[in-house]
């Protein structure tokens, strides 16, 4: 009790002091302004010192810009200098229609994205059986699974037999495509699993309802509800299983299947033929940097990776974290912005969330659920939430959600490599312990350090997972052909 009293006092004293010393600062500042000798100081900090609130630091940024922009060019000039002109249009037309494919005249990358759509019309077929009562739920559940392992596991079968047959564009759109379908069937059925679920259980309700009233002139609260939602222009389940709503879905800029998404009246032309042009210029921007400063860049890095020559990795990682970067940054503009909201503003798709200041992230969590829109709010609601509802904990909801998005990324390296790594799941599996580090430097030494983990990790990292396997690719190809 002593000491608690003593604690108490102790406040007291400091409290007090503080007020005095704040008593004695105001009445010094007021004498001082009586003084005939014209005083000009008065307590301030400077502007780099945290306590001075100071938040206009556009010069700063202006500068900032002018010397990346200078450095970009020396950057260009010592590409061209060193390398010559490396830009050449006709090779992109090559290696985009898929020399080796045009070679077989079967071109097996244009088969299986049309075909693409067969186990779409499938997954609705299933789900109108089980509407109606062909199919039990247990079964139609069954099939929709085996459907969906089907979608992602036909480019690796494909592949397997008809490797000399395609090109790396082809396989890798298709690989992409059908990763993007395997999520929006699973979406689909989840939602309709959902859907299906609370329908049967209304059913039951009405009919309990129905037997307890024996009034002919009856006309239930779910009665007044459905024409409330028809009088509004909202679909209903089962309604919503047709051709034409699966294929709205296949085609609009998300992974998430809703019966009713919110839509724009009208297409806004200006901000449309934007859109387009960013899209083509973006395009050619992103191959021509490719071509003429990334190859260069990650071919000149494999001889210092054979030979385990430490201070010319990091000479050649730091070399290629430039170019890499940058076209990044073009890629994540001319995919999240420009393609995403073309989709958008052509099929009347409202929801132009497609991404978050990500470039403010203050931790690698707030990174990954900012810079990905569609994606994460499709992990967060057919896989975390699902999970967490089941009774398990946020961290090991958020540990499959990690496992399968690195599970992902290796199948859209490995698959259209055509050699099996684990460079793309580790780096994705690094991501929680770097969260955790990252939080850590964000409550410990302020927002700022956190938000520069978080770009370093994407400013590095990158480029040494894009020199592993091109390593490993050289390696298994490039050696034994020479």
């Amino acid at each position: 009790m002593t000491t608690e009293a003593d604690e108490k006092t102790l406040r007291y004293r400091r409290a007090q002091s503080v007020t005095r010393a704040e008593e004695i600062t105001a009445k010094e500042n007021k004498a001082r302004k009586l003084q005939v000798d014209k005083p000009i100081h008065k307590p301030r900090d400077s502007l780099f010192s945290w306590s001075s609130e100071f938040t206009n630091f556009t010069g700063l940024v202006n500068w900032g810009f002018l010397m990346l922009t200078i450095g970009g060019l020396r950057l260009c000039l010592e590409n061209f200098l060193k390398y010559g002109i490396l830009v050449n249009p006709i090779e992109w037309i090559i290696v985009l229609t898929g020399y080796n494919e045009g070679r077989s005249q079967q071109y097996p990358s244009v088969v299986l994205l049309i075909f693409s759509v067969v186990p779409a019309v499938i997954g609705l077929i299933i789900e109108k059986a089980i509407a109606v009562g062909i199919l039990n739920q247990k079964v139609g559940m069954t099939m929709q699974i085996s459907n969906i392992i089907f979608v992602i596991t036909l480019p690796v079968a494909v592949l397997h037999f008809k490797s000399q047959d395609f090109s790396f564009v082809g396989i890798t759109t298709v690989c992409m495509i059908y990763l993007i379908l395997f999520l929006k069937l699973w979406s689909y059925c989840h939602t309709n699993y959902w859907c299906r679920t609370s329908f049967k259980a209304k059913l039951s309700n009405n009919k309990l309802r129905r037997q307890s009233v024996s009034a002919p002139n009856y006309k239930s609260l779910e009665d007044e509800q459905n024409h409330e939602l028809a009088a509004a222009g909202l679909v209903q389940y089962p309604d919503n299983l047709n051709l034409k709503d699966l294929l709205y879905f296949l085609l609009a800029p998300t992974l998430c299947y809703e019966l009713n998404f919110p839509r724009t009246t009208r297409i806004r032309k200006r901000f449309l033929i934007k859109r387009i042009i960013e899209v083509v210029f973006g395009f050619n921007l992103v191959l021509a940097l490719f071509q003429q400063w990334m190859i260069p860049s990650v071919t000149n890095a494999v001889g210092p990776f054979s030979e385990m020559n430490m201070v010319k990795i990091a000479e050649r990682l730091l070399k290629l974290a430039v170019p890499n970067h940058f076209i990044w940054l073009c890629f994540f503009y001319l995919s999240f912005h420009s393609f995403l909201n073309l989709m958008g503003e052509l099929l009347h798709f409202a929801d132009r969330n497609f991404y978050n200041d990500w470039w403010n992230a203050n931790n690698i969590a707030v990174f990954w659920s900012s810079w990905n829109r569609p994606v994460h709010m499709w992990a967060v609601r057919h896989v975390y939430i699902p999970i967490t509802e089941k009774g398990y904990g946020k961290s090991n909801a958020s540990i499959v959600v990690f496992f399968i998005s690195a599970f992902f990324h290796e199948y859209l390296v490995s698959v259209p490599l055509q050699m099996f790594r684990i460079w793309a799941f580790l780096g994705m599996m690094a991501q929680p312990p770097l969260s955790v580090i990252s939080r850590l430097a964000e409550v410990k030494l302020g927002p700022r350090w956190g938000n520069i983990i978080v770009w370093s990790s994407l400013i590095l990292g990158q480029p040494l997972a894009i020199m592993m396997y091109y390593h490993d690719y050289a390696l298994a190809h490039l050696t034994s052909k020479a």
